[in-house]
């Protein structure tokens, strides 16, 4: 096989650099499975890898990207066939393993996902890990008795990848979605993929001391942590429950046991990363289906290979709405 294009990342002067390199295939990691990479995607994760901006690799150098969809190149794992459509994400990938950012990726057979009817490749990663936890997280609060006529949901961190493509999917299911944010340009957009309401984050009060306040929510998905996942906590409705899955505002969480023990408030933790492939594969099927966004294009956007490390700190910056898919291998 000859050389191909990867961005990997190096530990430099104590912090981490990524570059385009070309790499041979055995200069990846082991595994059963080699895909040649059609798309990937930019996550909030990946940018914190990319950059240093968190320490969130744990082997250097590294392939970037915990995404990846494409086509089998070639197996040795029974399962899976060279023509076979395929997608990846989460486990270790593009943080202690060679990940997405690479035409060719080499990978356990236990991480593969089999294409779902009804998504392509470029679907698999306007959705990747971003959708894939949305999904993850809705499962998780209707597991928690979270339906449509218990009251209204919240997702705060609403236009970015999970938040935007969640909006959608729980709007889709009739429930009545309100979406904060900052960014006041933003609020037709919301309202475009299904929001009810916009709550502009000025006009939350994040250092109220007291430890219940007004229940206005039923349930609630936090990508933002901190200060607004304790503000989420002490405005629940009785027996209302929380999915939280990300830390854009922090990782400290000053709360009462208040909302718990008073409200039956129920926080759900969301690691999509380590999901077990039964719930895995369920996830994707329902991505495919009942869950899959009707506004996906007007969500996603697209990028050629060459410009990825363009958007690492735009997405840190908070400059990036929805989903970015990069294009490694075949034009979308």
């Amino acid at each position: 096989m000859s050389p191909f294009r990867a961005y990997r990342i190096f530990e430099e002067n104590g912090k981490s650099a990524g570059r385009f390199v070309e790499l041979s295939l055995d200069d990846l990691d082991p595994g059963e499975v080699v895909i040649q990479t059609h798309y990937s995607s930019v996550n909030y994760k990946d940018a914190l890898a990319a950059t240093g901006a968190g320490k969130v690799i744990r082997r250097f150098p590294c392939v970037g990207g915990i995404d990846v969809s494409g086509v089998v190149a070639s197996s040795s794992d029974a399962r899976f066939k060279a023509g076979d459509q395929v997608l990846v994400t989460g486990y270790d990938m593009g943080v202690a393993r060679d990940g997405g950012y690479a035409e060719f990726v080499r990978i356990p057979a236990d991480w593969v996902v089999q294409l779902p009817p009804g998504l392509s490749l470029f679907d698999a990663m306007a959705l990747g890990t971003a959708g894939f936890t949305a999904a993850l997280a809705i499962h998780r609060l209707e597991q928690n008795d979270l339906s449509p006529d218990k009251g209204k949901v919240i997702v705060t961190g609403a236009t970015g990848g999970v938040g935007s493509l969640a909006i959608n999917m729980l709007s889709q299911l009739g429930y009545h979605v309100v979406a904060t944010t900052g960014k006041d340009s933003e609020h037709e957009f919301l309202k475009s993929i299904g929001a009810n309401e916009i709550l502009p984050r000025s006009s939350i009060d994040l250092t109220s001391k007291r430890p219940l306040e007004k229940p206005l929510w039923a349930g609630a998905l936090d990508s933002v942590g901190s200060d607004t996942l304790a503000w989420l906590a002490r405005t629940m409705q009785q027996d209302g429950a929380i999915a939280s899955f990300g830390n854009a505002a922090g990782v400290e969480l000053h709360t009462t046991v208040f909302p718990f023990i008073l409200r039956g408030v129920k926080l759900l933790g969301v690691d999509s990363a380590a999901t077990l492939m039964p719930l895995r594969k369920q996830m994707w099927q329902r991505l495919a289906g009942d869950l899959r966004p009707k506004a996906l294009a007007q969500i996603s956007n697209s990028v050629s290979f060459e410009k990825l490390p363009e958007v690492f700190p735009k997405m840190l910056r908070s400059e990036i709405r929805g989903r970015t898919v990069i294009e490694i291998g075949i034009k979308h």
